[in-house]
């Protein structure tokens, strides 16, 4: 560039744009946030995989996960707590469920209270913190399943999102007036 163009190029300086930049941060950070509080995350044993506690549910008891998944089925219990099945699934660096990656298997959530079935229904993705109870014993298909079981101390259910595929349309983008199509 010439240095006549330079010159004519105004630089605003830095400290006007700070409050700007404050501002933009102060809204888009909280987007960016975990799910689960930082004071149960504090309690996390983040070397801990899921594949390792499937293994031997007995060995981990006491301690605190962040797991998450897609719920399979929910099961309220007659003595008022609830039993949620969910298909394991890793999570990514905002505690959310990845949907491409394999499941390492399945779990299951104890809640010491009544959930709604609706709510938690099929195909519901949800991140959960909780306590390693052990494992419990559940017919699967034939066979018996060995379940890791937490107790919930923290839940989140994710939005569901879909996305509609845009409409082809073999006569191009032409719209007519409904009596058209009508005889």
């Amino acid at each position: 560039m010439d240095k006549e163009v330079l010159k004519t190029l105004r630089v605003v300086p830095i400290q006007l744009n700070l409050p700007l930049l404050v501002l933009l941060l102060i809204i888009l950070l909280p987007g960016c946030a975990p799910v689960i509080s930082k004071s149960l995350r504090a309690q996390v044993d983040l070397s801990l995989h899921f594949s390792e506690v499937f293994q031997n549910p007995k060995a981990y008891e006491g301690e605190i996960v962040i797991w998450g998944g897609e719920v399979i089925k929910t099961i309220n219990q007659k003595d008022g707590t609830t039993l949620v099945e969910v298909l394991q699934s890793p999570l990514n660096r905002m505690e959310r469920p990845k949907v491409t990656k394999p499941s390492g298997g399945r779990f299951l959530i104890l809640f010491r209270e009544y959930l709604d079935s609706f709510i938690f229904g099929e195909g519901t993705r949800i991140t959960v913190a909780g306590e390693i109870l052990g494992e419990r014993l559940r017919p699967l298909g034939e066979m018996e399943y060995r379940y890791p079981l937490i107790l919930s101390k923290e839940i989140y259910l994710w939005e569901y999102h879909f996305y509609l595929p845009s409409q082809y349309y073999p006569w191009g983008h032409f719209y007519f007036p409904w009596w058209w199509y009508f005889p």
